[in-house]
């Protein structure tokens, strides 16, 4: 049976981590759900139009193996004040499920619900999105809880989820046919 994703995204969101999470996820198999907590076409924090799925509220009555929320100020924003979402993401804590989030979205959204009470978690390292107890580390799993810093870290914390839903050995499946980790470097110049 497919693992259940839900990836929630809004104006603003940051794109390339939105699409990393998504890219990642169905490389492995997962069955992701890209919903909007607004109006289904989203443009994004660079301009980028992305299409959801579906909108969250069409979501709400279904169960989801992980939640994950890319960041992006103003998406992250918009993820925070959507009662319908956060509602969601209390559930998966509660009941033990995955929940991630990257960028400012652990700060502006996971944060002031609680969702990361006497978690360790990191985030975008802005003053403005600074918390007590913020690691510095890319990426922290504290129990069904995953955060990561930024776009940078898109990728690392993809393939983590991918660890969370279906084993080390998928991961390194998906980052093989990726080619993570295996670029070689030319040392050939054009004359």
């Amino acid at each position: 049976m497919a693992k259940k994703v839900l990836v929630a995204i809004a104006d603003g969101t940051e794109e390339l981590e939105a699409v990393t999470i998504i890219d990642v996820l169905r490389r492995a198999g997962a069955e992701v759900t890209v919903a909007s907590v607004g109006k289904a076409d989203v443009i994004c924090s660079r301009g980028v139009r992305l299409v959801a799925d579906a909108l969250i509220g069409d979501c709400t009555d279904k169960e989801y193996d992980l939640i994950a929320l890319p960041g992006g100020l103003t998406g992250a924003q918009h993820l925070r004040d959507c009662t319908e979402l956060v509602e969601m993401l209390k559930l998966q804590r509660d009941c033990g499920r995955l929940y991630g989030a990257i960028c400012a979205s652990p700060a502006v959204v996971l944060l002031p619900h609680g969702l990361l009470d006497g978690r360790k978690a990191t985030s975008y390292p802005a003053p403005d999105l600074d918390f007590n107890g913020r690691i510095e580390d890319n990426v922290i799993v504290d129990g069904n809880c995953v955060t990561s810093r930024g776009p940078g870290t898109a990728l690392e914390f993809s393939l983590k989820l991918v660890v969370l839903l279906f084993g080390k050995a998928k991961r390194n499946e998906v980052a093989a046919a990726m080619l993570v980790g295996k670029t070689k470097h030319s040392e050939k110049t054009c004359q």
